[in-house]
């Protein structure tokens, strides 16, 4: 695909409509624009220095936060570790050259340095804390998945009962995890003892590698959707981006690789932009009824799915996608499985343990500041961008002149991941551990980065990267 040529968006900020403006307005817009970004990061620096002197007024008073390190699911803990020199090594070629090789690479030399990159950056992340408490012991521990692999050695039994052993104090209730996610996510585990990758250093290895090929279906979509040239200025962000302090290692980050490819086919399908359309169709609806059995709250991707078809402007995959869609829940529940008894069933559990102790309305407003950290300060500024574009990507989308631009088309689709997140917010299902939970939806606010100008760029990269560091140095995250 040929490369976009640059848009007014480079110096002003705004959305590529209309005639290019005299170059003293462009200048000053441009001024302003960047005032404007630096304000909404100050912003989110204020939002979360607020959630930590809140948090650690009310954890002090009376513990109802649950969390030792509010608002994070933390404790303080400063430390060194093996992978420390890696992680600094990452953070410094990508903020110098990422930016370069980025806009220099062939589209398949740039998807490969992508994933690598990530999967670099997220094994340096967890490696911090050293191998055996950063990666293979973070899945075995007594809430996590890989606990109660021999209780699935009849599997199809083990289905007919999963409901039985979800709210606490039944017999045998399932641990936090297990009984927070749909049966999905633990035969995923179960499936990878049986082909002989059983035990937490293979279940870790698969969560970051696979869970790192979410930068490649974001790329993709970012690319079919709005353009290689703003898919190649997010990558950079993409692959620093801070979350990997979470997704390394955490179920999450496989939970939001499994929702970005099924946008990307759906958005490869929309655009035609693929050999077989309809395959792509039907793998995008496949994937999503599967991400649909892995996490209860990730059916809210379809606020992002629905965006692609509105901006690709075709339902002709729709059905095919559906179609693909209804195998996880029809085979779950031919299995005996019901999804919707499950989900009342852990609502009632929620309330019984954290979810019921904890005050909504800290963690409401909280739980922002931990998607911020999670995102970075560049993702703050991008969404602020975002909000600009938007209006004028909507009248163009509802048929008015001139045509939406990519910038504009950019901005739906990552307002969308953030209406899904904000819904999950909402929800009060959410409070606390957002940070590594939100994590298929921030992964959809980073290409919001791809708005911000090119000069300052590398600041912006390095304004994500450092927190990121700080965090995972002076906190154990537990995750």
């Amino acid at each position: 695909m040929k490369t976009e040529n640059a848009t007014p968006t480079d110096t002003v900020g705004g959305t590529g409509n209309g005639p290019p403006a005299p170059p003293d307005r462009n200048h000053d817009r441009a001024r302003r624009a960047g005032r404007a970004d630096l304000v909404a990061a100050a912003a989110g620096v204020l939002l979360v220095t607020a959630a930590v002197v809140v948090g650690h007024v009310i954890q002090n008073r009376d513990g109802s936060l649950r969390a030792q390190w509010p608002p994070l699911l933390a404790s303080w803990d400063p430390h060194l570790g093996p992978g420390t020199p890696a992680a600094l090594i990452m953070a410094v070629l990508v903020v110098a050259h990422g930016p370069a090789l980025a806009a220099r690479l062939p589209w398949r030399g740039l998807l490969a340095a992508a994933w690598a990159g990530s999967t670099a950056w997220v094994f340096s992340m967890a490696l911090i804390d050293g191998w055996h408490r950063g990666i293979a012991k973070r899945l075995t521990t007594k809430h996590e998945y890989l606990r109660v692999i021999d209780r699935f050695e009849d599997i199809p039994a083990t289905l007919r009962d999963f409901t039985n052993h979800i709210v606490i104090g039944e017999p045998g209730n399932w641990p936090a995890h297990i009984a927070g996610h749909p049966p999905g996510a633990t035969l995923t585990f179960v499936w990878l003892d049986r082909i002989g990758l059983g035990g937490g250093a293979w279940a870790a290895v698969f969560c970051v590698v696979v869970g790192s090929s979410g930068v490649l279906a974001a790329l993709i979509t970012v690319r079919v959707l709005a353009g290689e040239r703003l898919a190649r200025r997010a990558a950079p962000f993409l692959v620093l981006a801070p979350a990997a302090v979470w997704a390394g290692v955490s179920a999450d980050g496989y939970f939001a690789a499994v929702a970005a490819w099924s946008v990307a086919l759906l958005a490869l399908a929309a655009t035609r932009r693929v050999r077989f359309p309809a395959v792509a169709a039907v793998g995008g609806g496949l994937l999503f009824g599967w991400t649909c059995y892995l996490s209860y709250g990730l059916g809210l991707m379809a606020a992002v799915l629905l965006a692609v078809a509105v901006l690709a402007r075709t339902a002709r995959p729709v059905p095919l996608f559906l179609l693909g869609a209804l195998v996880a829940p029809v085979a779950f529940t031919l299995a005996g499985f019901n999804w919707w008894t499950a989900y009342h069933l852990l609502v009632e559990r929620y309330y019984q343990g954290a979810g019921g102790v904890r005050p909504y309305g800290y963690w409401v407003w909280a739980n922002l500041a931990c998607a911020t950290l999670a995102a970075g300060l560049a993702a703050v500024a991008g969404l602020r961008r975002s909000a600009v574009a938007a209006p004028g990507a909507v009248r163009a989308l509802r048929g008015g002149p001139p045509a939406a631009s990519p910038e504009g088309r950019l901005a739906l689709l990552v307002l969308a991941a953030l209406a899904a997140l904000l819904a999950a917010d909402l929800s009060g299902m959410s409070k606390a551990e957002t940070e590594r939970i939100w994590q298929p939806f921030l992964l959809w606010l980073l290409p919001a980065t791809a708005l911000l100008p090119r000069r300052g760029v590398r600041w912006w990269l390095a304004a994500s990267a450092i927190p990121a560091l700080l965090i995972n140095h002076l906190l154990w995250t537990g995750w």
